[in-house]
This record gives structure tokens, C-alpha cells and sequence, in this order.
């Protein structure tokens, strides 16, 4: 197949593209630059620098694709609750270009990039996909809104998306030639690594006043690589013919703020020292998957599962390539 990868320069998206090239796939990736790096874009892959809001520059990506994977997104949930129009704007407005670009060349298959943060604060853990979607962020709100121009799309076009809701994604390719470089990062495993390798020992956590055992907030952890299997499993079940879906991806266990803070600490084998600041605005207290369906639905299951393993590929990522 031939495949549309927007965002596809990004620390996801890079990975998912090369993924879905190792799987013997064409790609195409259409990305802005302006969060993405060019030097991570596959090779073999076709880049095109463009938005997604540009109706010409997708309608001309689009020619001779089979389905599209749409990455491209503004992501950082504190930036969204200052400034929630444009978010709105970057992760809903901008993309219905694509969609209807799409349904002008007849293309209906497409791997959209979702987010747990959907969902808000749960009412039960682990969270299943017809939990209630109530986000608590402007991000959340952003990706509901857009899901529900999916339905639309659904409705009229004939659409076929498969929505995949991500928990936290960590890791690095296993040898640490891709990985996350977020400028400015706000991802806590690359800011704790990122201030060893900068040789500080201090590291500051969001709040400890959550209603969680150690009082910080807790998060189901997911590597890239599983995620970036995931969209190509994604993409191959709606080739063979299957249904558009809504498949949560994450581990089904959840880690403590300072469990993250301690692991990080294990494998980089330094010592770090936290101190604790004001509660970020936007986050949920807790947040774990219950992954079944995308076991059911697409056959997959994590292979780099164990959160000291993602650390310690993002480890290598860091120390070789960030610095």
C-alpha cells in the first residue's frame, strides 16, 4: 500500500513511518516542520513539507494513496489551556481540509492518532473504549472534537477510521537512531534524562497531592515501537476490509510519577532528587488501558512492554543523540 503519514516527522510519526516501510508499505510523509525534524524522515519515504489545512498540497500528497495516517497534531496539554483556539484550529479545522481532500479522491481508509485524554478523569480503571469521553484539557477536547468529524465523515462519505487512543508513549528505536526531541520537551521521562545527561540531579514533579498511593499522578506507559506497530496492524485490517474501530493502546498498568522518577534513576544509575511543584493544569489523576480490543481487533499485543526497557532505549537515544 501506499500511505499518507502526516506528521510523519515527528517522534511518532517518524517511527510509525519506518515501521510501516520495514513492513513493505510506500510512504508519504506531509509535515509542517515546525514541531518535526526533516533529518528523522525516512529515506525511502517521500516528503512533502506542507499542512494539512493546505487543500492543494494534500490533494496533490494524496495522488496514487491507498490510506492515510494522520499524526500531525499539536500535542502538549498545558499549552492547550492557554491557548485552546489554537488548538482547536491545528488538531479539528485544519485537518477537515484532509478529510474532504479524501473523500474527493474516494480515499476511506484512515489511522487516526487519538489520546487517552478523551476520556478526562475516569470513572473506573483500566478504562475501557465506551468509557465516558469527558476531557478535562483543551488537547482532550481538541482530538474528541475531531473524532466526532470522523463520525460525520463516517456517515457521509463512507469513511473507515480506526481511532487509536495512545496513553504515554516512551522509548526510542532500540538502538537509539529515532527517538522523542520535543523543543521545549514536557514529556517526564526525556526531561528527567535529559537533565542527567545535563548533569543536574534535581527534578521537579507536578504535584504530589493527587488522590493516588504516593500522591503523584499515575500513567499506563506504551513504547513507540509498540505503538508504531499498532498503526500498521491498524492499516492492514482496514485493507483486508475491516470496520472503522476505537481501540485504547496502552499496557493495562500504571506508574507513579516518582516510580518513573525512581526507575529513570536505575537504569541512567544516578541519583536524582525530587522536589515537588504546583499541579499542572489539565492532568487527571490517573489514567490505565484496558487494551483488549485492539488484542481482539487487530491481533496486537506489547513486545516492549517493561517501562525500565523504554527507558533505558530512550537512554541510549538521549546520551547518543541529544546532545
Amino acid at each position: 500500500m501506499r500511505v499518507l503519514v502526516t506528521g510523519g516527522a515527528g517522534y511518532i510519526g517518524a517511527i510509525t513511518t519506518r515501521t510501516l516501510l520495514d513492513a513493505g508499505h510506500e510512504a508519504v510523509v506531509l509535515d509542517t516542520l515546525e514541531k518535526g525534524r526533516r533529518e528523522a524522515v525516512d529515506p525511502r519515504a517521500t516528503l512533502v513539507v506542507g499542512d494539512v489545512g493546505d487543500r492543494a498540497v494534500v490533494s496533490e500528497a494524496l495522488l496514487g494513496v491507498d490510506a492515510v495516517m494522520h499524526l500531525a497534531g499539536y500535542i502538549e496539554v498545558a499549552e492547550s489551556q492557554v491557548d485552546p483556539d489554537r488548538y482547536f484550529d491545528n488538531n479539528v479545522t485544519r485537518p477537515l481540509v484532509m478529510l474532504a481532500a479524501m473523500a474527493e479522491q474516494g480515499i476511506n481508509a484512515l489511522v487516526f492518532s487519538s489520546t487517552a485524554a478523551v476520556y478526562g478523569e475516569p470513572e473506573s480503571v483500566p478504562i475501557e473504549e465506551d468509557a465516558p469521553t469527558i476531557p478535562v484539557n483543551a488537547y482532550g477536547e481538541s482530538k474528541l472534537a475531531f473524532e466526532r468529524e470522523l463520525d460525520r465523515a463516517t456517515a457521509e462519505h463512507g469513511l473507515r477510521p480506526v481511532r487509536l487512543r495512545y496513553f504515554n508513549v516512551a522509548g526510542a528505536w532500540p538502538d537509539g537512531s529515532l527517538g522523542e526531541a520535543h523543543d521545549p520537551e514536557t514529556h517526564i521521562i526525556p526531561r528527567i534524562l535529559g537533565a542527567l545527561v545535563d548533569g543536574k540531579r534535581d527534578f521537579e514533579v507536578y504535584g504530589n497531592d493527587y488522590p493516588t498511593p504516593d500522591g503523584t499522578c499515575v500513567r499506563d506507559y506504551i513504547h513507540v515501537c509498540d505503538l508504531a506497530r499498532a498503526h500498521v496492524l491498524a492499516l492492514e485490517h482496514l485493507h483486508a476490509g475491516g470496520s472503522g474501530d476505537v481501540c485504547n493502546l496502552g499496557n493495562g498498568r500504571g506508574y507513579s510519577n516518582l516510580e518513573v522518577v525512581r526507575a529513570c534513576s536505575e537504569v541512567a544509575g544516578v541519583p536524582v532528587q525530587v522536589t515537588f511543584g504546583p499541579r499542572r493544569a489539565g492532568d487527571p489523576a490517573v489514567l490505565v488501558a484496558s487494551a483488549a480490543r485492539a488484542r481482539d481487533v487487530l491481533g496486537w499485543a506489547p513486545q516492549r512492554g517493561d517501562l525500565e526497557l523504554m527507558i533505558a532505549d530512550a537512554w541510549v537515544w538521549r546520551q547518543n543523540y541529544m546532545q
